[in-house]
């Protein structure tokens, strides 16, 4: 063990500890950080299905990079013991925290505050915490750092913050998702998979939460726009979370059968094909908008037009590379994340297909209570959005137009 200065804290950590590997974590974030550690109590779970508790001694140097060790291992669920009193600034300048901020997890989070633990609303990643006053009450918010305003009480520091992990399934347990005890999934039989979402689906839907889809433009590529049509149709897309590339090939396999060009119904290119995605792009913007265009009925049919016909939200979010684009489309990157943030509401289940940068985007807006599905060609997706803090992602390796086909048989016939 290394030496380091007497500036201590005590974390505890409870959870299947040994199983998922979460205490290795810990400690390994600590001396990352530049801290040291004792471990002064260990309590391990007798049965597959208990938990076990640890008591972590953690040291710095200097004040500061304790409260950074501390805020670091929250990710995990790692909470001091004696989690005193939350200490607030005020904001120096719109767009900029206090430079001792508290960063955030998307784990559930509490602040302390004149003895109360007041729960965060909105639990998201990497923001900050601003104190307010609502209607008599004190509220925490979750406020990403474009949007705070000068004067703001930021919570500063890691005292009287809690964190509360996700209840995990115990091993063997009979939960829907027992099955993804893996992050990502790529030899297990695919149709129960299918099944076993279909099944959570349908009870996100009876419970009257909504449905988050966050999609890539291989829906189309791959002839699985049909699909997705008869789910939007059965009510099971409750919002779509997608980049100018779906929506412009959707529109451009309803106008001209193409997508990028080839033939959905022959898998060959057509002359001048390289041209019909512009050209479809050309056509909606001369409507106005994608509603527009199905209103006047330029736009008969596909994922789009079934999301208008349901009166279902959809969230465009653009990026440099995109021709036109639609005119639906967010081309300011922070009025996109706005958008999609103020979708999340009542949001229970998300899956996400075919789209590694809109996945990981989307993920880092989520609490981590909401469950995640990632379904993907590319293992390394899934790998993503939890080394990026997702850790509730769980994946198929698989075709998504097979995939999107099987789900759209189980949920709409």
């Amino acid at each position: 063990m290394r030496a380091v200065s007497s500036l201590t804290a005590v974390v505890t950590l409870t959870g299947h500890l040994m199983d998922t590997g979460i205490l290795a974590r810990v400690l390994d974030d600590v001396l990352e950080y530049g801290g040291d550690y004792r471990i002064t109590s260990l309590e391990l779970g007798r049965e597959h299905e208990d938990e076990s508790t640890a008591l972590i001694e953690v040291r710095a140097g200097e004040a500061e990079r304790l409260d950074r060790i501390l805020m670091r291992v929250q990710v995990h669920g790692a909470n001091p013991v004696d989690p005193g009193t939350a200490g607030t600034r005020p904001a120096p300048a719109d767009g900029v925290f206090p430079d001792d901020f508290y960063s955030t997890t998307n784990l559930d989070t509490l602040v302390r505050l004149d003895g109360e633990w007041v729960r965060v609303r909105r639990p998201e990643m990497d923001c900050g915490l601003v104190v307010r006053q609502e209607d008599g009450r004190t509220v925490v918010d979750t406020v990403p750092v474009s949007d705070v305003r000068a004067g703001d009480a930021v919570v500063c520091g890691a005292s009287g913050v809690r964190v509360e992990l996700p209840p995990a399934a115990p091993k063997g347990s009979d939960d829907d998702f027992g099955f993804m005890n893996s992050a990502v999934s790529s030899e297990k039989p695919q149709a129960l998979l299918v099944r076993q979402i279909a099944e959570r689906m349908r009870e996100v839907e009876a419970e009257g939460r909504r449905i988050l889809w966050v999609g890539g433009p291989a829906v189309v590529h791959t002839g699985a726009a049909p699909a997705m049509v008869r789910l939007v149709r059965a009510g099971y897309v409750d919002v779509l979370f997608a980049g100018n590339a779906l929506a412009t090939h959707d529109i451009e396999s309803a106008l001209f059968g193409t997508s990028l060009g080839v033939d959905l119904a022959k898998g060959s290119g057509v002359p001048h094909g390289h041209e019909h995605h512009i050209r479809a792009i050309n056509t909606i913007r001369a409507a106005g908008s994608i509603r527009a265009a199905v209103d006047s009925g330029v736009l008969g049919g596909g994922v789009m037009h079934a999301m208008v016909e349901a009166g279902k939200p959809f969230v465009l979010v653009g990026s440099v590379r995109d021709d036109g684009p639609l005119p639906d489309v967010h081309t300011d990157v922070i009025e996109g994340q706005r958008a999609m943030r103020a979708e999340l509401h009542d949001v229970g289940f998300v899956i996400m297909v075919a789209t590694m940068l809109h996945s990981i985007a989307t993920g880092n807006l989520l609490p981590a209570s909401v469950p995640l599905v990632c379904v993907d060609i590319n293992p390394a997706t899934v790998t993503k959005l939890a080394d990026r803090g997702s850790a509730q992602a769980m994946g198929i390796v698989t075709d998504i137009g097979l995939f999107l086909e099987q789900l759209a048989r189980e949920l709409a016939g």
